[in-house]
């Protein structure tokens, strides 16, 4: 059934479960507190589902407007470079959790 679901489900519902369940894994990173193995690869799913969506963007034949997938852009280039920060202790979680949240909004009907 959960196959026959993910198979008829619409993008944007599928784009929304995969943010709400990388989320739950950056929050769980958190509230562990603890730089792990589970901490690290939390970020780097996060930082992958943003590199996919940046690259999405970036072809011309992407339905999105043009400003939106530049915002897109743009926000990806940051989650990428901030996520560094975070895995080296440099900087804290919450704002990565804080962005997807936004996303989360923004793709509910």
């Amino acid at each position: 059934y959960q196959q026959a679901l993910k198979s008829t489900e619409d993008p944007r519902n599928t784009e929304y479960r995969l943010f709400a369940e990388i989320t739950r894994d950056l929050m769980a990173a958190k509230q562990r507190g603890v730089r792990d193995a589970p901490f690290i690869e939390a970020i780097d799913r996060n930082r992958r589902l943003w590199i996919v969506l940046s690259t999405d963007c970036a072809d011309e034949n992407n339905a999105l407007p043009k400003e939106t997938r530049a915002g897109i852009i743009s926000l990806g280039i940051f989650v990428q470079k901030y996520s560094t920060q975070v895995s080296r202790g440099e900087e804290d979680i919450t704002d990565l959790i804080d962005i997807n949240r936004s996303i989360m909004k923004g793709l509910q009907p």
